[in-house]
């Protein structure tokens, strides 16, 4: 498939001529974004949003797009682009027509519709302090609406405003419970609930709205990153279907999101659908048919990378059965089949994340793509549209007619026009355990044959997560290969795509076998690479690939250069203090708090172990990060300092555990690539 996606670029502009050259950050960062794709009830219309960036602005802004789908040859075409607005989320009505979306154009987000056709947009709500997000009712009579209130909110009366705890009397936060901030924010008391608007006729606002969500205390869609996924109506538009995690003194310890359904009129308080199980519940969706609820679900508590199971649930009698308990992948998003009879996922499968179908009488799995990472999977009567990148590919549009894969648009063609794209090569070897470890290696596109490259070693995040064949605009393997970097990247023990059993290894493990993985992975990519230059490496790493920076400075000290080390751990016991999401850190050491046992923590603490550190390290942190706070990046750098090794600090005041700001992203760039340079010589 990666093949097939640069054969549309190529293709696209074969005529025209322009001389090669590499792939740099001020490329990736000005291309073009799609998402949220959504398809006619006829099939006729594909319309998505997406994003353009304005480097001057330094942000990004969205407008929606269609795809006319019964012509061959049709090219995209806008459909709304207010140059002063963000056009977000559409959703098709029922009897095709018309459009709904998510604008920002009267200063706060509110819901719009425009006609498929094109025309003039209309303002359809008007509800203070803006909302979150929206779904429209499978009959197109009422919104769900999701925004901030105070817990236990009935309507949207009240208007959202920002208020500071005790600050009638000066301006501290007072907190007594957990969570006091998230992610990127500190808490001010509202949560993400839910409410039921009516659709008024064309011309008349939609004012007012019941809450659905009773006296539950938590957030829905959940934070930070839910969204839509995580909401469904019921086919019948009587009953919504939503997944929260009850809060109280455990919120962040709890992995414990269950799936809820309440009356859409709010007339009775929501019930539990998965009172009986501890672990995460989520992505409830209905069936064409109303007759079954699809989610996954993970059996251990406080277990957040714990395998998704494809759960079925009858809603007439309430039974439950596990559709894809024998299939040892983990289902990432769901979507049924026109005719209920199926259902198509998503699963991450050997550094690809393909579309499978799930039979629901049988289980029985079937893989409809190959490689290349699927992003969005919209099913249709006539075959399944879906987005899909690749390490060397954005996303772009395909249709899946049976086993025929059409591609749909090349939205970045002409930004890609002219640009020589890497080589990307995978490997495997036997790592830790004597287990199968897979990896790849990034061939820079200008590197003349029997010529070598230095090597930028890079390890991925999690740390349950892949160094798949995705494409990335914040660690892109192809800037580096730009750069003239050659990349190498090994999914370690504790990695996803593998199975549960290989995922769970990491456990009470993070400097064990992960380093040991990295160790024979890199010499087995230059022995099988011959313009790997195995004696000028430099070895970058984030969030989780951080933490075995710092841990490579005092255990493999004398392999790199040099090291980048983004957000990474440096003192395990202060982690355990300052992170947020408590769950993850305390499941990773044993499933105990800290001060229960401090040795499982120090076992693995790359602070003890500062007396051998020696390698050049650049440091990047930011201060809204409170994942891994900013102070575990000043103690790391301060350490360097105080060793008289070579270091350089970078700090970004306005970004959280991800640099998503263009001009910070430029600038990271150009500082990771300058420190690379300076000690690899190129």
């Amino acid at each position: 498939m990666k093949h097939l996606l640069l054969a549309g670029i190529a293709l696209a502009f074969a005529a025209v001529p322009a001389l090669a050259r590499d792939l740099t950050i001020q490329d990736v960062a000005t291309l073009s974004r799609v998402g949220a794709p959504t398809v006619s009830p006829d099939g006729r219309w594909l319309v998505w949003q997406q994003r353009e960036t304005s480097i001057a602005l330094n942000k990004g802004r969205y407008d929606l797009w269609r795809l006319d789908l019964s012509k061959k040859g049709a090219v995209p075409e806008k459909l709304v682009a207010d140059g002063k607005a963000n056009e977000t989320s559409p959703q098709i009505s029922g009897d095709g027509k018309t459009v709904w979306f998510q604008s920002d154009a009267d200063g706060s987000d509110q819901v719009w519709t425009v006609a498929i056709d094109g025309g003039k947009p209309i303002t359809r709500t008007v509800i203070p302090g803006g909302i979150s997000g929206f779904k429209l009712s499978p009959d197109g009579t009422r919104l769900l609406i999701w925004t901030d209130r105070d817990p236990g909110a009935r309507d949207l009366h009240d208007p959202a405003l920002v208020r500071v705890p005790g600050g009638e009397n000066g301006s501290g936060r007072v907190y007594d419970k957990l969570f006091v901030r998230h992610w990127d924010s500190w808490s001010d008391g509202r949560r993400s609930q839910l409410f039921v608007v009516p659709v008024e006729k064309e011309g008349r606002l939609a004012l007012q709205g019941v809450g659905i969500t009773g006296e539950l205390v938590g957030d829905t869609p959940s934070r930070p990153f839910g969204g839509g996924e995580e909401l469904a109506w019921s086919p019948d538009g009587k009953t919504v279907y939503f997944a929260l995690r009850e809060a109280g003194r455990i919120e962040a310890t709890s992995t414990n999101l269950d799936i809820f359904a309440a009356p859409a009129d709010g007339s009775a308080p929501p019930i539990n659908l998965t009172a009986d199980n501890d672990g995460m519940d989520n992505l409830p969706t209905v069936s064409p048919d109303g007759k079954w609820l699809a989610y996954f679900s993970m059996k251990r508590p406080t277990y957040e990378a714990d395998r998704q199971v494809l759960m079925l649930r009858d809603l007439a009698t309430g039974q439950t059965r596990a559709l894809t308990q024998d299939w040892d992948r983990s289902v990432a998003s769901i979507a049924w089949a026109p005719d209920s009879k199926s259902l198509y996922v998503t699963a991450q499968d050997t550094q690809e994340e393909p579309i499978f179908r799930v039979d629901t009488k049988s289980g029985k799995v079937t893989r409809l793509t190959q490689e290349g990472v699927v992003s969005a999977v919209v099913p249709t009567k006539t075959g399944v549209v879906f987005s899909m990148n690749s390490l060397t590919a954005p996303d772009d549009f395909y249709r899946l007619s049976g086993t025929k894969t059409e591609r749909l648009t090349s939205v970045n063609a002409a930004k890609l026009a002219g640009i020589d794209l890497p080589k990307v090569e995978r490997f495997s070897f036997a790592g830790a355990n004597n287990d199968k470890v897979w990896g790849y290696a990034v061939r820079p596109a200008s590197l003349a044959e029997g010529k070598k490259a230095p090597i930028a070693f890079i390890v991925h995040g999690g740390p349950q997560g892949s160094s798949n064949n995705s494409w990335s605009y914040r660690w892109n393997p192809a800037v580096f290969a730009g750069a003239g970097y050659a990349v190498v990247a090994v999914d370690f023990h504790g990695s996803t795509g593998y199975g549960q059993a290989f995922t769970d290894a990491i456990r009470n493990n993070w400097g064990g076998w992960p380093l040991e993985d990295l160790q024979k992975g890199l010499k087995a990519a230059t022995d099988k690479f011959a313009y790997l230059d195995a004696d000028n490496a430099c070895a970058l790493g984030a969030s989780y690939g951080g933490y075995m920076m710092n841990w490579i400075e005092g255990q493999w000290p004398d392999r790199f250069k040099c090291i980048v080390q983004h957000d990474g751990v440096f003192d395990a016991r202060a982690m355990a203090y300052e992170t947020e999401e408590l769950w993850f850190d305390e499941w990773e050491h044993g499933g105990k708090a800290y001060f229960e046992d401090p040795a499982a923590f120090e076992k693995w603490n790359p602070v003890n172990h500062v007396t051998k550190w020696k390698t050049p390290q650049l440091v990047i942190t930011s201060e809204k990060d409170f994942r891994i706070p900013y102070t575990q990046g000043l103690a790391a750098f301060t350490a360097l300092q105080r060793r008289e090794i070579p270091s350089k600090l970078l700090v970004f005041p306005d970004e959280n555990h991800w640099v998503l700001k263009p001009k910070n992203s430029m600038q990271w760039y150009g500082e990771v690539l300058g420190w690379l340079g300076k000690y690899t010589g190129k």
